[in-house]
C-alpha cells in the first residue's frame, strides 16, 4: 500500500564504503568522520530503496507513525467517490482485543457505539466523549447484529438463543422472534427497522454451525429473510430466494432492501454478491431478488464476501468486505447503480459497518479483532 509503514532495514544490509576514486583513479582512505557521513548517506539511500520496493503492512495504534494526508488507504475507484473522501482525515483504530467484532449500532442519545464480540459473548460500548470502551452486556446470547428502533430500544440478534430480542428501558428483555411454523430459527444474524415499526432480520444460521459463535445444532428452516409486524408480533417470511442472507439495509426512501449473500461459505453454487428487492407497502418484497453488485474485484482471482451493509443519504451502499486479503479486505462502496466506486482498506477482515457520530458522518467498522472509524463527506441514511 502506498502509505504503508515500511519494513525496517538493518545496518548489515548497508554497504560500508571505505574509499572513493581520486583524480588518478587510486583508492583513497577516508577519515572516520567522512566514513560516518557516507555510511549515513548510504543508509538513507538504502532506506529510500526499501520504501519504494519493499513494503509491509500499515501500523495502527497509539505508537504508530502519523498518516500523511490524504490517507492512501481510502481508494477512489470512480470519480463519483471523490466527493465522499475527505483529504485531511485518517482511518483510525479505536479499540482492539475482540475475537470477532460484529453488529455495530449507533445510539444518538447516549452518543455511544454498541457492538458485539460474538465468541466472547459480550457487547462492548465506545463513548464518543472520551473514547472509553467498556463491557456493555455480558452474557449477550452470543449476539451478532444490533440496531435501535425509533423509540431508542436496542434490538439484538442472538446466535446462542436463536432469538431476536429487544431490551426495554426498564432492562427487561422481550423476545420478538424465536420460532417460525413451530420450528426454532437457525440463528438470527442482522436486523434493521422500518419507520412503520416493523423489524426485518436475516437467518442464515452461522451461530448454530459451531460452538464458537453460539451452540452447535441443526438448521431446521430454509435460510430466509423475515419481518416482524409491530402491532401483532406476527412473523412473515418475506424472501428465501437467497442462499445465506447476511447483512441487510434499506435504501434511503425504504423502497428497496439490500441483502448480502454469503452462501458460498457452504454452497458451492452460491454467488458472492449483494442482492436487492423492491419493497411493497413497507411490508413485503416484490418478486425475486436480483443482483445489485458482485463482490468480484478486478485484479483478484477470487471474489470475497460482503457482510454487514449500510446506505448513505445519497443511496450509496457501504459494504464490509473480506476473506481475500491485502488490497481487498475492508469496506467497498457501491453507487446506487451497483458500480463499485471506492474502497477503505483495512488490515483485517471487516464484518460490519454503521454510520454514527454527532453528525452521522463517521463510518464505524467492526473488523475481526478491532474497531475502526473514518470520517466521510456523507451521512448515514437511517438512525443507525
Amino acid at each position: 500500500m502506498a502509505n504503508s509503514m515500511r519494513k525496517p532495514f538493518s545496518s548489515s544490509s548497508i554497504p560500508s564504503p571505505n574509499g572513493v576514486s581520486s583524480s588518478t583513479g587510486a583508492a583513497t582512505s577516508l577519515p572516520p568522520s567522512r566514513r560516518s557521513f557516507l555510511a549515513v548517506a548510504g543508509a538513507t539511500a538504502a532506506a529510500f530503496a526499501l520504501r519504494a520496493d519493499d513494503t509491509a503492512a500499515r501500523e495502527y495504534g497509539p505508537n504508530a507513525q502519523p498518516v500523511r494526508y490524504p490517507d492512501a488507504d481510502i481508494k477512489v475507484l470512480d470519480p463519483r467517490f471523490k466527493k465522499y473522501k475527505l483529504g485531511n482525515t485518517p482511518i483510525q483504530r479505536l479499540h482492539t482485543g475482540t475475537l470477532w467484532a460484529e453488529g455495530p449500532a449507533w445510539n444518538g442519545v447516549g452518543r455511544y457505539l454498541l457492538w458485539s464480540d460474538i465468541p466472547n459473548d459480550i457487547q462492548l460500548r465506545w463513548l464518543e466523549e472520551d473514547g472509553h470502551v467498556s463491557v456493555f452486556r455480558k452474557p449477550a446470547g452470543n449476539s451478532n447484529g444490533n440496531t435501535f428502533d425509533f423509540q431508542g430500544r436496542q434490538i439484538a440478534c442472538e446466535h446462542g438463543t436463536r432469538k431476536v430480542v429487544r431490551y426495554e428501558p426498564s432492562g427487561k428483555v422481550t423476545t420478538l422472534a424465536e420460532t417460525f411454523n413451530g420450528k426454532p430459527f437457525n440463528a438470527p444474524n442482522d436486523a434493521v427497522v422500518h419507520p412503520d415499526g416493523g423489524i426485518w432480520f436475516t437467518d442464515p444460521g452461522y451461530g448454530s454451525l459451531m460452538n464458537y459463535e453460539g451452540n452447535k445444532g441443526d438448521l431446521l428452516l430454509k435460510e430466509a429473510i423475515y419481518r416482524i409486524d409491530p402491532k401483532t408480533g406476527k412473523i412473515d417470511k418475506v424472501a428465501d430466494d437467497i442462499f445465506k442472507p447476511n447483512g441487510l439495509c434499506f435504501s434511503p426512501d425504504y423502497k428497496k432492501l439490500y441483502v448480502a449473500d454469503t452462501g458460498a461459505s457452504h454452497y458451492p453454487n452460491a454467488p458472492k454478491n449483494i442482492k436487492v428487492w423492491d419493497v411493497v407497502d413497507g411490508t413485503r418484497l416484490n418478486g425475486a431478488g436480483r443482483e445489485f453488485a458482485s463482490m468480484k474485484l478486478d485484479g483478484f482471482a477470487e471474489a470475497g464476501f460482503a457482510d454487514g451493509i449500510r446506505a448513505d443519504v445519497d443511496g450509496n451502499v457501504w459494504a464490509s468486505a473480506g476473506w481475500v486479503g491485502d488490497g481487498y479486505d475492508g469496506v467497498h462502496i457501491f453507487a446506487p447503480d451497483g458500480t463499485r466506486i471506492g474502497q477503505i482498506l483495512l488490515p483485517e477482515i471487516c464484518g460490519n459497518v454503521c454510520f454514527g457520530g454527532t453528525k452521522r458522518n463517521r463510518l464505524f467498522m467492526c473488523a475481526s479483532q478491532s474497531l475502526y472509524a473514518v470520517y466521510v463527506e456523507t451521512q448515514g441514511a437511517h438512525i443507525t
